[in-house]
């Protein structure tokens, strides 16, 4: 008998481990190739997750565009728009235009500052006085208003945090009509 030749049960034994083998192989690379390409039809995970990076968008601000006319454009989330009521409220930031914007269509916005520190960057025109949510017993926000003329000269104003402070036209002396564009509050 050669080398080669191989009795019956030689070759059974023998089938039987190539066999066993391929067998093994082949399950091995179809449970690779299944951990590593998804599903058809199966989003990734990464495509799944919303991202974690924040944008500071206004939440809802086209809404608010849309029925205010008021055009918010990000922020920490800390001074919110605010339907204002009927009469004055304490508690409230101010913010006096003479375009008829904002809930009551009257010109006057109300934002209400929900921590002790907060950022707001807007776009109001024509804008004559911004009042602080303080009252004559309760101190408010000290805030901060940033705004620029058609000209593009910008200011930033120190808003009385308990009363109203006038920017724009109604300044003394008066000045020219102003853009709000920013407002910042800490306590």
């Amino acid at each position: 008998m050669s080398q080669f030749d191989y009795g019956g049960e030689e070759m059974r034994k023998l089938y039987r481990r190539l066999l066993g083998a391929g067998a093994f192989a082949a399950v091995a690379a179809v449970a690779v190739s299944i951990s590593v390409t998804p599903a058809s039809g199966a989003a990734s995970a990464a495509e799944e997750q919303p991202s974690a990076v924040e944008d500071y968008t206004y939440p809802g601000a086209d809404a608010i565009l849309a029925s205010d006319h008021v055009q918010l454009i990000s922020g920490d989330g800390h001074i919110l728009y605010k339907a204002c009521p009927p009469t004055e409220a304490p508690g409230l930031i101010i913010v006096r235009t003479t375009d008829r914007i904002g809930s009551l269509g009257n010109g006057r916005l109300c934002f209400e500052a929900t921590a002790a520190t907060g950022h707001l960057t807007l776009k109001v025109p024509n804008v004559y006085a911004v009042r602080g949510d303080g009252t004559s017993t309760n101190t408010g926000h000290r805030l901060k208003a940033q705004l620029t003329t058609d000209a593009g000269v910008h200011t930033a104003v120190d808003v009385d945090p308990n009363f109203d402070t006038e920017v724009g036209i109604a300044a003394t002396p008066p000045g020219d009509p102003t853009t709000l564009l920013q407002l910042d509050a800490s306590h």
